[in-house]
């Protein structure tokens, strides 16, 4: 458990609201009113508060949980869990993503083909699945086969 010098700590940096709102989502998947959650569902809070782990942080995260004896998360133990996956978040722009892209944009026209997109997605960096992919691009294929990378990540980085 946190001390309440450690509690009092991280309000006064991060703010009693910000504070509130995370234990609000937090005690969204407390489905036994113990302000604890089950460590499975570690990934989906975290990306309700608006993070995007990796698939390998979150486990980590529950490792050391599970490791600890902790099969429930206590939001005290939530909270350092979230201020790191936050803080080791890179910041990535639009403008970014756009210029990874470019690199497969053969003809120089801001298009590429959706399945070299699809092979990118799911065999580089952390994989994405086939159905990931297929929601993903729907309705930025045009009829060549092709998606508008910008278009694309203009639509993924305006939703943040």
């Amino acid at each position: 458990n946190t001390s309440p010098n450690l509690s009092s700590g991280i309000n006064a940096e991060y703010g009693e609201d910000l504070m509130a709102e995370y234990k609000d989502a937090f005690s969204l998947f407390d489905k036994r009113g113990d302000n604890c959650i089950d460590s499975v569902q570690l990934g989906d809070v975290l990306r309700a508060l608006g993070l995007n782990p990796t698939e390998s942080e979150v486990k980590k995260a529950r490792a050391d949980c599970e490791a600890s004896g902790q099969k429930r998360i206590p939001f005290e133990t939530f909270l350092p869990i979230y201020l790191s996956v936050q803080r080791n978040a890179p910041n990535y722009s639009a403008k970014d993503y756009i210029e990874g892209l470019r690199v497969f944009d053969k003809e120089g026209n801001g298009t590429i083909s959706s399945a070299e997109l699809r092979h990118v997605l799911t065999t580089l960096g952390e994989p994405m699945e086939d159905k990931e992919v297929d929601d993903l691009i729907s309705g930025y294929e045009d009829s060549q086969g092709c998606v508008n990378y910008e278009d694309l990540i203009r639509m993924l980085t305006s939703k943040e």
